[in-house]
């Protein structure tokens, strides 16, 4: 179970007026009359809308110092679900410490072009693998060149992102990038310049021609389909057509400037891991098959406006951005991918006099690790403030947990 809490506030969230779940009780039925929902999509249709309700099972919990009681009802997990990441955030959050160094850490965003956007959606798994290969091959090559001043190997955590704040389709990658390079003969690290990585421009031309290269292949061997309005790409000369478009179009690299120090890039991290589409604080109004919800105007000085959808082109747009099963949108690459890490931080730490060895926290609690990272005890009575919430025995509850208890409703979180 996700605990309902605001960490910057150090207070039990409210329920939101208006959620994700509701929205999909309401209207899914005419959703469905209107479009086929694959099996994906049923399955996070079906999570979301039993999250937190007594479809899933729960307990009642009790003050142990006024007595009052709640329900606590268990959560889906999905990953699309806008109540399910925090835990899940934290607990990754928690073994990337080990992994940071004390230098500066740069934050990059490699976009596609929205020209892609219809082979995107038909063939997720394939080009969400190309715009990643794309990216960290750009990145290699830029790191291994001795003209940037590195020559060595980067490492980098990329991040997939699928939506802007309108819910449309926007793919990129977040990627966050270490201010330097391990070299191996003889090892040691060699920092990057202290107020940029590497040339964006030159970044995206890169990006541009390793992503064509890689698009092109695909379709000679076979590997990519067009159903419905995209089936014309069938046909190899109106594939060559949009190449040479994707060729003149503009791809676009950003570059921030880097982090202060790890705190900085903890709270990135936070902030872009584990987020999904959109947050149930976002839902302003629901009425009359409509849904409103905010959204930041990147093009009017990030000014917060409101927009108001068909309740059909919501779920629409909501469900563009559930990923592949399977689909791992958070990968590590060079000095830190996966099967040569420990080595590299081994390394890393020596080069850096840090501990050989960083402590590690053996798995814990929800409540002990909010505890630790937030000083923030979820299990803190809401009516009290003072007691503790605790399980009632099994024989003691009421049945169904759903409907005898005099108390709250189950808590509610949302992630982003």
């Amino acid at each position: 179970m996700e605990p309902a809490y605001n960490i910057d506030t150090n207070e039990h969230l409210p329920k939101p007026q208006w959620e994700v779940a509701d929205i999909l009780h309401l209207y899914i039925d005419d959703y469905r009359q209107r479009y086929p929902l694959p099996a994906s999509h049923e399955k996070v249709v079906r999570d979301i809308m039993a999250c937190r309700t007594d479809a899933l099972g729960g307990h009642v919990e009790e003050c142990d110092c006024c007595g009052a009681r709640q329900n606590a009802y268990n959560s889906c997990r999905n990953r699309h679900c806008p109540k399910c990441q925090t835990s899940s955030k934290l607990r990754w959050l928690e073994a990337r410490k080990a992994e940071l160094l004390p230098v500066g850490y740069f934050h990059n965003v490699f976009t596609l072009p929205h020209l892609l956007n219809p082979i995107v959606l038909c063939n997720k798994k394939r080009m969400f693998d190309l715009l990643f290969h794309s990216t960290a091959h750009t990145l290699h090559e830029f790191g291994e060149n001795k003209k940037n001043g590195l020559e060595g190997k980067l490492g980098f955590i990329a991040v997939l992102h699928t939506w802007n704040q309108r819910l449309m389709d926007h793919f990129h990658l977040h990627v966050l990038v270490p201010a330097g390079a391990l070299a191996s003969d003889p090892n040691r690290w060699a920092p990057s310049h202290p107020g940029f990585l590497f040339p964006v421009m030159a970044l995206s031309k890169v990006f541009r021609g390793k992503f064509i290269e890689a698009l092109q292949q695909d379709f000679d061997k076979g590997r990519l389909r067009f159903p419905g309005n995209t089936s014309s790409l069938e046909n190899p000369a109106v594939f060559s057509d949009l190449i040479g478009q994707l060729w003149k179009s503009p791809w676009v690299v950003f570059s921030k400037k880097p982090f202060a120090g790890p705190e900085q890039v903890l709270d990135y991290l936070g902030r872009y891991t584990h987020r999904v589409a959109i947050s149930n604080t976002r839902i302003r109004n629901v009425e009359n098959g409509a849904v409103s919800f905010t959204y930041r105007d990147r093009r009017d000085g990030n000014k917060s406006k409101r927009m108001t959808l068909e309740a059909s082109e919501f779920i629409r747009r909501f469900l563009l951005h559930v990923l592949p099963e399977n689909f791992m949108r958070i990968r590590h690459y060079g000095f830190l991918a996966n099967r040569s890490k420990k080595h590299n931080l081994r390394i890393l730490r020596q080069l850096f006099d840090l501990p050989p060895h960083p402590v590690i926290i053996p798995e814990t609690s929800i409540r002990e690790l909010f505890l630790r990272l937030a000083d923030i005890d979820v299990a803190r009575c809401p009516f009290c403030r003072k007691g503790t919430m605790r399980p009632v025995p099994f024989e003691n509850q009421p049945t169904p947990v759903s409907s005898n208890v005099a108390s709250v409703p189950a808590p509610r979180l949302d992630s982003s």
